[in-house]
């Protein structure tokens, strides 16, 4: 299951996925790689205007999205103005292109790594997780994140490390952090997150909340 706490600025989309085979046995195609860039084609592109939504969205809770804590959206915009940003695994992959265009973050999970039933809401101050394999933290109170049995495990900044993708993966969700004041984007990028993911033969089905 999966349920959603009351939000007045919240338009999310979950997206679970069943790909057709360990993710160690698929490669992201060439043109999705070469997507990964600022002035690729795209049917929708980022802006200021949705950076500093988004910010708003992951202020209601007293989280403040700057510096090292600013939305992960924001550091794919600046790898890529860089140069840095390059192949990960197939939906992460697929992940980032989306975020990168739209501007929204995206997570990404492996719902095998999850524990129990799952729920949306605001992290407990002073919670915290391990978001990389070096064992680094990130202070995640108030900031509304996906939560499992086991507590916050993924959200619009940096996805914990217990429950990220790996080679073994065939089985994710995303979820796609967009506020309704940016009417009709969460849609946009949802349909277009699900039509690539099509593309690599992945059964796709979108969820609303108590429907996982």
């Amino acid at each position: 299951m999966l349920s959603v706490d009351a939000h007045p600025l919240a338009d999310l989309r979950c997206i679970e996925v069943h790909f057709p085979k360990p993710l160690k046995e698929m490669e992201s195609p060439p043109e999705l790689i070469d997507a990964l860039r600022l002035d690729a084609e795209a049917p929708m592109h980022s802006s200021d205007e949705v950076r500093l939504k988004i910010r708003d969205l992951l202020r209601y809770g007293g989280f403040k999205p700057t510096g090292r804590s600013k939305p992960a959206s924001e550091y794919l915009i600046k790898a890529a103005e860089r140069g840095y940003l390059s192949s990960i695994n197939l939906p992460v992959d697929l992940c980032n292109l989306v975020s990168l265009h739209s501007g929204l973050p995206i997570s990404v999970v492996d719902l095998e790594r999850v524990d129990g039933e799952l729920r949306v809401g605001l992290a407990d101050k002073g919670a915290s997780y391990v978001f990389n394999a070096s064992g680094q933290e990130i202070d995640i109170g108030g900031l509304m994140c996906l939560h499992d049995a086991l507590g916050p495990c993924a959200n619009a900044v940096k996805d914990s490390q217990r429950t990220k993708t790996h080679a073994e993966s065939t089985r994710c969700l995303y979820v796609i952090w967009g506020t309704l004041d940016l009417p009709g984007r969460s849609e946009k990028s949802a349909t277009w997150l699900k039509t690539l993911l099509a593309q690599q033969e992945a059964e796709v089905s979108e969820h609303s909340a108590g429907a996982l």
